[in-house]
């Protein structure tokens, strides 16, 4: 295991077709600050049953090196919310408690392509997705919850924090909460290439005259800017250009994955 991974243990081991596995903190940590919705789940009580999962913007990042853009170390995970939301009130409620904070786990997933199979059998997706564990408190520093601001609303956006009325007011900053969480294990899956059709259906003419077996590739991708009613000013050189470059990655990636590995 490198000195640049997660260390495997039971709780991130990835048990089913492990050789789809990795541990690399910069393979993570890139899953996870490409992914725009992250799912982040956790068990609310003892007395509740059902856990809850939660759709959430977040950023990997450190606060103790701020303007490193390195992926290939540890990294916090930060998240955005509402001060009156209940995952917000959970975890402060577990740092008052004298705990290390309250138990999280995140996932992201990024699909590049159906893979069809000549069976429903040995379909599949090209994919890649993380899961990390960890605990959260609430930010309580004001430099480090302004600088978790601009690194999560930079995430939708490059420099879109400096392009918009900033700072936030006293309004703004008191009705967000940032959530920080201090990651403790995480591991990735990934698969891509061609469908793995069985043996036998490859030696029958019959099934391959008559079933299309292939990939779709599939990217996430971003529609020309339209212009709020009230707005003023042009679509900027710096949004266009990161759509446009985007748009030219996310294909890239899709196309790369549809290819046979070898």
């Amino acid at each position: 295991m490198s000195e640049k991974s997660y260390v495997k243990s039971p709780q991130n081991a990835v048990n089913r077709l492990r050789n789809r596995a990795n541990y690399d903190y910069e393979t993570i940590h890139n899953i996870v600050n490409s992914t725009a919705v992250l799912h982040v789940s956790f068990v609310p009580s003892s007395e509740d049953p059902f856990p809850v999962v939660l759709p959430m913007i977040g950023q990997m990042g450190t606060f103790a090196l701020p303007s490193s853009t390195d992926l290939d170390q540890p990294l916090d995970l930060y998240l955005h919310g509402a001060i009156a939301s209940r995952i917000m009130k959970l975890s402060q409620n577990a740092v008052d408690r004298g705990e290390e904070g309250f138990p999280l786990c995140v996932a992201a997933t990024k699909v590049d392509g159906y893979v069809l199979a000549l069976t429903p059998f040995h379909h599949s997706y090209n994919f890649r997705s993380a899961v990390v564990h960890g605990y959260a408190h609430v930010v309580a520093d004001p430099d480090e919850k302004m600088w978790a601001l601009e690194l999560i609303t930079n995430k939708i956006v490059p420099e879109r924090w400096q392009n918009t009325r900033t700072p936030p007011n006293k309004v703004e900053m008191q009705s967000t909460h940032i959530l920080k969480m201090k990651v403790s294990s995480g591991s990735a899956k990934l698969r891509w290439g061609v469908p793995n059709n069985d043996r036998g259906d490859l030696k029958n003419p019959d099934v391959l005259a008559n079933y299309w077996a292939g990939v779709v590739p599939m990217w996430e991708t971003f529609g020309e800017p339209i212009s709020s009613a009230h707005n003023q000013a042009p679509v900027p050189k710096y949004l266009s250009g990161y759509l446009e470059e985007a748009r030219r990655e996310n294909e890239a990636v899709a196309m790369e994955a549809s290819k046979e590995q070898e």
